[in-house]
């Protein structure tokens, strides 16, 4: 069979009508307003089938459109519906949310409130204090890890008896989940016959309770963090040690240059962009922390450590506030998104100066 003739079968349009752009579109915009219209005039059982009916036209529009056309596209196409239905439908679900009044433990159908929920939870001055809370265990966990996996790099990068399988122990930590260290760090403080409080009663005679105290709790949390996710830091910046140049090493000896010379302008230049990256994804991952308080401490003692992820677990799950819970996770979604703009315009800037 010639190309001509496969490309007409391809394109043939069957006993289906054809669809041009412009009567996609139509179909589009419809579909889009009949779906909205019927969210907010009809009663919930009707306005979900109507919804449902003009998202399957405007889905079997686009398809016939697309037949013959963009062969590309379709085969992508079941992919990206998944993608859709899993992850983006119900981001936008709960955003909308998010301008209603709504609890999900009530058969009260939701109340538009426009921006009251955002209001609301601005205002509110236990979420300024969950912030700064969240804030302060940000600082010393990302401290931690940074001061930590940068001396882990220093020392592997040289190669000494042993450093392979000691290389694998120190990654260990990294590869477990969070119930995992949680449970492992909540029986190491534990009071009665954890390590910490034994070796302190060798030396004190009493034993330590360490989560006993705010500061004690903060500890526990940021020593839990940094020994699980140092590692992380250790290989970014193994990656940058291992990639300079030795014969800019064996110049500087032979130039008589310092320790400290020797790494401001031959090794620092080499893992600084690394080191900026373990950086935003540490940073991330730690304003986002809820396993490890939640496991620990719960919160404790009092609300002490109660990070912004746990306060918002207690408001969706525990109070069913749904509507605010939804408006706070946008916020939080907000406020990562701007740091890490602010980072890659740092970034960004100083490459430009460079």
């Amino acid at each position: 069979m010639s190309a001509t003739a496969a490309s007409s079968l391809v394109r043939s349009p069957g006993t289906l009508p054809v669809v041009t752009l412009r009567t996609l579109t139509v179909i589009v915009v419809a579909a889009v307003l009949v779906a909205v219209g019927s969210l907010l005039w009809f009663p919930s059982g009707p306005a979900y089938w109507v919804a449902l009916a003009a998202v399957v036209a405007a889905v079997l529009a686009c398809v016939r459109f697309a037949w013959g056309r963009y062969i590309g596209g379709l085969l992508v196409a079941p992919a990206l519906g998944l993608l859709f239905v899993m992850n983006i439908f119900p981001l936008l679900w709960s955003f909308g949310l998010s301008f209603f009044a709504y609890r999900a433990n009530r058969l009260a159908p939701p109340v538009w409130l426009g921006l009251a929920n955002y209001r609301s939870v601005l205002n509110d001055p236990v979420v300024w204090y969950r912030l700064q809370t969240t804030a302060l265990i940000v600082i010393l966990t990302v401290t931690a890890q940074m001061v930590v996996g940068f001396l882990l790099a220093l020392l592997f990068e040289r190669q000494f008896p042993g450093r392979r399988y000691l290389l694998i122990l120190v990654l260990t930590p990294m590869m477990l989940s969070f119930v995992a260290v949680g449970a492992f760090f909540r029986y190491y403080y534990e009071p009665t016959f954890g390590l910490i409080s034994q070796t302190a009663r060798l030396f004190t005679g009493h034993p330590l309770i360490l989560m006993e105290t705010p500061a004690g709790a903060m500890a526990a949390i940021v020593m839990a963090d940094a020994w699980m996710w140092s590692p992380f830091v250790m290989l970014l910046v193994l990656a940058g040690l291992v990639s300079v140049p030795k014969y800019l090493y064996e110049a500087a000896e032979i130039d008589r240059a310092s320790w400290w010379r020797r790494f401001r302008t031959i090794t620092f230049p080499y893992i600084r962009g690394l080191l900026l990256l373990a950086l935003l994804f540490r940073t991330i991952e730690a304003f986002k922390m809820f396993d490890l308080p939640f496991l620990l401490t719960q919160g404790g003692p009092g609300t002490s450590t109660e990070t912004i992820a746990v306060f918002l677990y207690r408001v969706a799950f525990q109070y069913f506030r749904t509507s605010d819970s939804a408006a706070l996770a946008y916020i939080v979604l907000f406020i990562v998104i701007v740091l890490t703009n602010l980072y890659l315009y740092f970034v960004n800037r100083r490459a430009q100066e460079a």
